[in-house]
């Protein structure tokens, strides 16, 4: 009963869109312009680098915030992971898919950032470094995503095996939550993947084709 709390609780946190709330604010509408989405990358190319620090900040905030709160509320209880896990996938499932704009938000790469904060700084830093690398060597802010996301998924058990992240008995579970929320994002960039194959994807710093 607790994790769809957690689920629920998450969708809530998710349903702020940073991005089609401060468009309306500098009188924009990221759904009708650039990507159509309100992530942080379709903010930037719309709203410039400002919009699109401010959008990917607000977005990994409110992924972080409920997820760092059930970590310390249940810090003793070993299903602690577990809920965050829970949380996480409802904050990405409520900023991909707000009820209220039609189901049409963003594609959840600062959502799944903040959340990565709070399971684990460490990963956090070392996706966020190579979203960057990857970002500044190719332009692809989509591969650059799915990659940093995908390499955080091989962390964990990394992390867990040399003892620097103690999940406890919770470890499988916590795993295929972790692979479902990864899952969203891939399936979210799907049409960017297929772009990418076909080599019209968009590159970052470039007019869109």
């Amino acid at each position: 009963m607790l994790r769809i709390v957690f689920l629920l609780a998450g969708y809530v946190f998710g349903l702020f869109q940073t991005g089609h709330f401060y468009g309306k604010l500098v009188h924009r509408d990221l759904h009708k312009e650039g990507s159509g989405n309100t992530g942080a990358t379709n903010a930037l190319r719309v709203l410039g680098v400002k919009g699109g620090l401010i959008v990917f900040f607000f977005d990994a905030l409110k992924a972080f915030i409920p997820c760092m709160i059930v970590k310390m509320l249940f810090k003793d209880d070993p299903l602690k992971y577990v809920y965050l896990m829970y949380t996480a996938i409802g904050v990405v499932l409520g900023n991909d898919f707000p009820f209220y704009l039609k189901f049409k938000g963003g594609k959840g790469v600062a959502a799944c950032f903040g959340w990565f904060l709070a399971f684990d700084w460490r990963i956090a830093l070392i996706a966020i470094s190579l979203f960057f690398i990857l970002a500044f060597s190719t332009r692809y802010v989509s591969i650059s995503s799915i990659t940093a996301a995908l390499f955080a998924l091989v962390q964990v058990p990394f992390y867990v095996h040399f003892g620097w992240l103690t999940i406890e008995k919770n470890f499988a579970e916590v795993m295929i939550l972790i692979c479902i929320a990864q899952s969203i994002l891939v399936i979210r960039h799907w049409e960017n993947l297929k772009r990418l194959k076909n080599g019209t994807e968009n590159r970052f710093g470039k007019k869109k084709q």
